[in-house]
């Protein structure tokens, strides 16, 4: 912990690189809070614009396409120039795409500010696990990750019934622009408190060559097995729980939206409570399939109860919402999968690619599903918004149950890593 930074005379105590860590954390979590607040918006966005599900779903979607396309190059810079001045900076523009979406007047506006609410915001994860990477013992790396999921998880939640309860206070174009001024306090305590990179660090990357290593990275079958991992063990909660699950609760289960949004968060509180308990059990055991396994098990069976069954029990809802999303947290365990079938000097591309997968989920699920609910739409409109009926939901919410069985797929493909870097697992333990 107290390698030389590059500043002279700074050192990086057990302290600051925990604080640092902190932050990086907590930009995260406000990530997810940006992420998901267009689910508990979703009739004041119809109505403010004028559109219906799939287009609904684009706009809400406009965050992952810049957040998904963008993880490769955030990758490469991370392993370029370190995390300290691209976080920073990245807020402040956040802020104000953040101030432009809430000032817009038309549906392209608008979808124009979650564009760049998406690409900047797409620093935070990544950016965090640099972090650990670089001040914490590589065998804490996925019990870190599961912690950072963990406060990603608390956002989403903040961005669920809290956030809905400001925009019925204050409106909805207030609400995203209170988030502006959180991301400008947020910038500025990570440009003072994350350290800079030590001399070692530095060096490691002042020869590298981040296009051979995008190029390394990406040859790496396991890298797109654990991308498609996170691509379908994500999308519950991204498409469902985080857009859909709100409206979907509405009008097939009657339940006011504030009240579907304390159901719907469950999933997000499964996440929250599970991700750092699945990490560091796979850590402990030293395997990173049987928690994969086990968790898109866990989250393929209860998502098809919640969907398919007739249960409109408010507190079961809830019981399967967690469990789904206590199942999804399983996910987190790919990170530390990939760093493992990677170069370490590549650790932050590959981290990157996986992510990209693990947002993409949100980018092509959020909108196929509006999609398939505008086909199979009756017509009925109320208060100027469609309103969608149980049949409807029901083929639109297969799809994500199809990318849940392609991650268990990808599950049965991937090489055990025995939380141990390829080039070190003995040939006979190879999976």
């Amino acid at each position: 912990m107290n390698d030389s930074a590059s500043d002279p005379g700074e050192t990086v105590t057990r302290r600051r690189a925990l604080l640092a860590f902190a932050l990086g954390t907590l930009f995260f979590g406000y990530a997810f809070t940006q992420r998901v607040a267009p689910s508990v918006m979703t009739n004041e966005l119809m109505r403010e614009f004028e559109v219906g599900g799939a287009a609904l779903g684009a706009l809400s979607a406009f965050y992952f396409y810049a957040y998904a396309g963008i993880q490769v190059p955030v990758g490469m810079l991370l392993d370029r120039f370190g995390p300290r001045r691209l976080m920073a900076a990245a807020l402040f523009l956040c802020a104000l795409a953040s101030i432009c979406f809430s000032y817009s007047q038309t549906l392209t506006a608008a979808s124009v500010g979650r564009f760049m609410i998406g690409g900047t915001v797409a620093f935070g994860f990544v950016s965090t696990l640099t972090i650990a990477t670089y001040w914490f013992p590589a065998k804490r790396f996925a019990f870190l990750s599961g912690i950072l999921t963990t406060v990603g998880m608390l956002g989403a939640m903040l961005g669920q019934a809290p956030l809905r309860i400001s925009v019925e206070l204050i409106g909805w174009r207030h609400t995203v622009a209170l988030l502006a001024v959180i991301a400008v306090i947020l910038a500025i305590l990570i440009f003072l408190i994350v350290p800079h990179r030590s001399a070692a660090q530095l060096a490691s990357t002042r020869n590298s060559n981040p296009l051979s290593g995008l190029k390394t990275v990406a040859l790496n079958a396991h890298t797109w097995l654990c991308a498609g991992i996170g691509f379908g063990m994500t999308s519950t909660l991204l498409a469902f729980s985080g857009l859909w699950a709100i409206p979907w609760l509405n009008s097939t289960k009657g339940f006011a939206v504030s009240y579907s949004a304390a159901i719907a968060s469950a999933a997000f509180l499964g996440w929250a409570i599970s991700a750092p308990v699945m990490g560091w059990l796979s850590d402990h055991i030293g395997r990173r399939k049987p928690g994969l396994y086990a968790g898109v098990i866990i989250s393929i069976t209860s998502f098809a109860i919640i969907v398919f069954s007739s249960i409109d029990d408010p507190a079961i809802l809830v019981a399967l919402f967690f469990f789904n999303g206590f199942g999804g947290s399983a996910m987190v365990i790919s990170f530390g999968a990939v760093r493992e079938l990677n170069h370490p000097k590549n650790s932050a591309t590959a981290l990157a690619l996986l992510n990209m997968g693990v947002v993409g989920s949100g980018a092509i699920m959020q909108p196929l599903v509006g999609w398939i609910l505008d086909l199979n739409w009756s017509g009925e409109v109320l208060n100027d918004v469609r309103v969608y009926g149980e049949q409807a939901y029901s083929v639109a919410l297969s799809s994500i149950l199809a990318v849940n069985v392609f991650a268990l797929l990808c599950c049965f493909l991937l090489r055990e890593t025995y939380c141990r870097p390829c080039n070190v697992i003995p040939p006979t333990q190879r999976a």
